[in-house]
């Protein structure tokens, strides 16, 4: 069982920047893949940004240039920096994890689940 809190979130103007913490409990936390997803009011659960255990990362299009997703297993956290927000990307952002090295997109990938934090970006 791995329980996930995220932090971080907040209220910025466009084109500020935002980083997002999420700690994870357990002694397991380097063999996890890691993700990030997001939901505006009324629209799906989006995929933000992933990473394997390996390193490797992936995002998704929306953010692509402007997220960057990495995270420290001694500190058995991950870490969403966000530069260069827009008003689109106001949601609550939610940290996910997965017992096994892929990284899906789909929400239905990932085992567990943090509660959320919200980012409020103005125009």
């Amino acid at each position: 069982q791995v329980q996930l809190v995220e932090s971080g979130g907040g209220l910025v103007r466009a084109g500020d920047s935002l980083r997002l913490s999420c700690a994870a409990s357990g002694r397991t936390f380097s063999t996890y893949g890691m993700g990030w997803f997001r939901q505006a009011p009324g629209k799906e659960r989006e995929f933000v940004a992933g990473v394997r255990r390996s390193g490797s990362t992936y995002y998704g299009d929306s953010v692509k240039g402007r997220f960057t997703i990495f995270r420290d297993n001694a500190k058995n956290t991950v870490y969403l920096q966000m530069n260069s927000l827009k008003p689109e990307d106001t949601a609550i952002y939610y940290c996910a994890a997965r017992e096994a090295p892929m990284i899906p997109t789909a929400p239905g990938g990932y085992d567990f689940w943090g509660q959320g934090t919200q980012v409020t970006v103005s125009s």
